[in-house]
């Protein structure tokens, strides 16, 4: 777990690279889709705006505090390596398990399989096709991700610039054509309906805006990850969060409330056709599909390079923790998560809703860490440790960003109580295999 040439990554990416990653990552299609689903639950606009304001708040207090964590844990593999550090090699495996075994094959199968199902419809190809289409995309990621670390980097760059073209062209035409006085409406005076929920709300935006975080598993790849690492993860949030507040923004200025909620899903395609017509909808269909490839990319980055560093210190198979001689990336790592993607496109409908289930897990780690800051501000504190970043308001910043990760475990529980025991099954199952690497190599 150490960085640069000892983990033998090439440290060759700089700052626009890490930004790439943390905004491609987590602006995919729910930027397009989500605003009449929060609107509904929130119960007016006014209240839907909030939401993704509170929301990308609790990201940026999470963004800030995992910020710190990394500059106080400056190793390879991302959360993992903060947790085992923090609290012991055990939680460090299960946070490790929960998202390479767990989360990373259901997630990568899921965002393709939606991808594909976005293709098919706008090609008119019988639905049947959909697994297959799938399984191109994420073979199509895989091989991308199988060159030089720069290819995968550039594609995150190029494939964030695209996706950042409508989203501002939303945001302006709302602020200066918009005429609809969404904003002063309730949802429940044109849909009656009292299903309005301002804490669901809240929810549903935090789940839109996680996925952040796997630019820490890159650390080891960055010219300068002391400096850039936490710029990454700053500035990619604030991006993300002015992305989709403008969204929502530019949305509600341009259509009523009842017509947002009432076209659901296609309520931008909607603005864009207003602005430009027919073949506004159908290039929104297409860069829809361009930047989920660019979340599918930043997963594919991410996850193998956890699993790297896993391998290396002895808690996974060996061959997980082998680099490519000439291009240094974790091709093994790669083609196993990517393999077992395609095993759950092909021969489930389940991506989906493992995916969802194992977010509970995820957040649980997350909450870990937040906690951790605390932790590890107490242990170096008489140790002189020279810290590159301090999270701002401290003690207030971590604090939201626990009790924003509860809220998200609580609620999770009261409404999906099946699916989070599941996940957290399929979490503990981990420990046998724990202990099995640790009696085998003697950790």
């Amino acid at each position: 777990m150490h960085e640069g040439q000892d983990s033998g990554y090439k440290p060759n990416l700089g700052l626009v690279s890490g930004l790439s990653l943390v905004v491609g990552t987590v602006i995919g299609s729910g930027i397009f889709f989500k605003q009449a689903s929060v609107l509904e639950t929130a119960g007016s606009p006014f209240a839907g705006l909030m939401a993704w304001i509170v929301g990308g708040i609790i990201t940026l207090a999470a963004g800030l505090t995992i910020a710190e964590v990394g500059a106080r844990v400056p190793k390879a593999g991302g959360f993992y390596s903060y947790l085992d550090d923090i609290y012991g090699h055990l939680t460090g495996f299960l946070t490790g398990w929960s998202q390479v075994v767990v989360y990373a094959p259901a997630v990568i199968a899921s965002i393709g399989g939606y991808a594909a199902h976005l293709t098919a419809n706008f090609l008119n190809l019988n639905l049947g096709l959909v697994r297959w289409i799938g399984v191109v995309y994420i073979l199509f990621v895989m091989g991308i991700n199988l060159l030089d670390h720069r290819v995968a980097a550039g594609f995150a760059v190029l494939t964030t610039s695209i996706k950042l073209v409508p989203i501002a062209i939303l945001v302006l035409y709302g602020l200066f054509f918009g005429q609809a006085d969404a904003i002063g409406t309730t949802a429940h005076q044109v849909i009656q309906t009292t299903s309005g929920s301002f804490g669901m709300a809240i929810l549903a935006t935090l789940f839109a805006y996680d996925g952040w975080v796997l630019v820490a598993n890159i650390r080891s790849e960055m010219k300068n990850p002391r400096r850039d690492l936490p710029l990454s993860i700053v500035f990619g949030v604030l991006t993300i969060i002015l992305a989709y507040v403008g969204v929502t923004y530019g949305v509600y200025r341009a259509l009523p409330a009842h017509t947002i909620v009432a076209l659901g899903d296609n309520a931008v395609f909607a603005v864009v056709q207003a602005a430009f017509g027919a073949i506004g909808g159908r290039l929104l269909a297409i860069i829809i599909i361009i930047s989920m490839l660019g979340t599918l990319n930043g997963k594919m980055v991410a996850f193998p390079r956890m699993a790297h560093a896993m391998a290396r210190d002895g808690y996974f198979p060996k061959y997980l923790g082998r680099l490519t001689t000439r291009t240094h990336v974790p091709a093994a790592a790669t083609m196993t998560i990517g393999l077992a993607a395609i095993l759950i496109t092909t021969c489930t409908n389940s991506a989906d809703r493992l995916s969802d289930m194992a977010i509970f897990t995820v957040w649980i780690f997350y909450v870990l860490a937040f906690i951790g800051a605390f932790i590890l501000r107490r242990r170096q504190k008489n140790r002189g440790y020279v810290v590159d970043f301090k999270t701002p308001l401290y003690p207030l910043t971590p604090l939201v960003g626990v009790v924003g990760g509860s809220f998200v475990i609580i609620s999770t529980l009261q409404n999906d109580f099946s699916g989070a025991f599941t996940s957290l099954i399929m979490v503990l199952a981990g420990i046998p295999v724990y202990l099995y690497y640790k009696n085998k190599n003697q950790l």
